[in-house]
């Protein structure tokens, strides 16, 4: 099983030495979770921060598994937010109700859709 797809991160958490388990959100795809390798180290640091569009590539042996993600920026949305901590915690209070409220794995194109215009009317 593969896919690619945009997506905004939702969340990133540690998982070992220095992988992370991220949940994306895509239009195609839903909420869905994966391994990053290497996504608790500095260079994917930045790029994993809840709100970030990514272009992600999911792979795991069957569909059922938590798979494994790799994440390339495409938009910075973050950044203009770090200044602001007003807006950074409405920000990050929007990604964790979508992470926690969504279901795993369904699409939801409008939530996303409606999601990135949030985010972008924030900046």
């Amino acid at each position: 099983m593969e896919w690619n797809d945009e997506g905004i991160v939702l969340s990133a958490r540690r998982h070992g030495e220095s992988a992370a388990i991220v949940t994306l959100l895509t239009p195609a795809h839903g909420r869905h979770a994966g391994l990053v390798r290497g996504g608790a180290g500095r260079r994917q640091r930045g790029v994993l921060q809840p709100g970030n569009r990514v272009a992600g590539r999911w792979r795991a042996r069957l569909s059922e598994h938590l798979g494994t993600l790799t994440c390339e920026l495409t938009e910075a949305l973050v950044a203009p937010l770090l200044g602001d901590p007003l807006r950074l915690a409405g920000l990050s209070a929007a990604c964790a109700l979508a992470d926690w409220a969504l279901p795993e794995r369904e699409p939801h194109a409008v939530i996303h859709d409606g999601l990135v215009h949030l985010i972008k009317a924030l900046s």
